[in-house]
């Protein structure tokens, strides 16, 4: 059966992405880049991205041959693209076609951003774009990951890595995490929000992948983190600390680590330090100028770690960040 694939045309101006088809991709990931970048946005009020899919061949076989993609652009699509998708290995042994490796090289020479999502980034590693950066893939690939592509910063445990102009998504599913991760990244943490919630998909999920590597199951299964972590959720005005959770869990420090390690793949005081970050970005964004009232109310304390640590988890501080994302209306 063959499928063809539909085309958007985003207005001049609007930031380019190419979903790059090979033979074998999964449908799963290209759904997700399609359903992110590529449908109109009508609750979200701003340009969207501009997107298109193509392929090196006119007709590309499917993952498992379930169905045959046509109808798509051809790989020149790709020279164009601010940001270039790369295809999935469902078979990590088989090398992408060197066509698909001469798009990812040209489109790293002039400085378009790479993704890739589960296995793609075998593909990335093959072109050669990934040495001496910090990548993820698939748990299930990543002892041949590293064997095969040891000059990689490999980071088997996290659902996502970004790395600047180069990002990578450990799973199917973990390209989710990533599109709105790059969403956010474009254009805030309200409009992921937006489309997170459109999708009925959490903007933001904690822990790595390490949470979903089969492990013997334990003869007595901790209660879920969830009711803890909306506890704190509501109080990240106060001064709470890794004490002050366990408490009110009803375990010691060291359970709580213990916990938080096995269902989040993070320590209580990484994830709450992330929590109250997230809440003085969408402070920031609501308009509030003033930097100490940002601080007390998302737990940060000052305006100096305010800074600090919103420079460590978004790469702006807190001025550059209200000018690229504000939603409040023009006065």
């Amino acid at each position: 059966m063959s499928q063809k694939s539909s085309q958007s045309t985003g207005a001049a101006g609007a930031h380019r992405v190419v979903l790059l088809v090979d033979a074998g991709s999964n449908p799963f990931e290209m759904g997700v880049a399609t359903e992110l970048f590529g449908l109109r946005r009508p609750e979200v009020d701003r340009q969207w991205y501009d997107f298109a899919v193509c392929a090196a061949e006119p007709a590309v076989e499917l993952h498992a041959g379930f169905f045959t993609l046509t109808g798509v652009a051809g790989p020149d699509a790709a020279e164009h693209a601010d940001t270039l998708i790369v295809p999935n290995r469902p078979d990590p042994e088989v090398p992408p076609s060197p066509a698909v490796l001469d798009a990812v090289r040209r489109a790293a020479d002039r400085g378009a951003r790479l993704v890739s999502f589960c296995t793609g980034a075998f593909t990335l590693a093959a072109a050669g774009v990934l040495d001496g950066r910090r990548a993820t893939t698939h748990w299930r690939w990543t002892a041949l990951f590293a064997a095969r592509h040891p000059a990689v910063l490999l980071q088997p445990d996290v659902l996502f890595v970004d790395d600047g102009d180069v990002l990578t998504a450990a799973g199917s599913a973990a390209a989710l995490d990533l599109g709105l991760h790059i969403i956010r990244r474009d254009h805030g943490a309200e409009v992921a929000n937006i489309v997170g919630r459109r999708l009925v998909f959490a903007g933001h999920r904690t822990g790595g992948q390490r949470q979903f590597i089969p492990q013997p199951v334990p003869p007595v299964v901790d209660s879920s983190l969830g009711p803890l972590l909306e506890w704190a959720r509501q109080r990240l005005d106060r001064p709470l600390t890794v004490t002050d959770l366990a408490a009110h869990a009803g375990v010691s420090p060291a359970t709580l680590h213990r916990r938080f390690r096995a269902e989040l793949a993070t320590t209580p005081l990484a994830w709450l330090t992330t929590q109250r970050v997230a809440h003085a970005c969408r402070l920031l964004e609501a308009g509030e100028e003033r930097l100490p009232v940002v601080a007390r109310a998302s737990g940060l304390g000052t305006a100096t770690n305010l800074r600090a640590q919103m420079l460590r988890h978004t790469g702006l501080n807190p001025s550059s960040y209200r000018r690229r994302f504000d939603t409040t209306p023009p006065r």
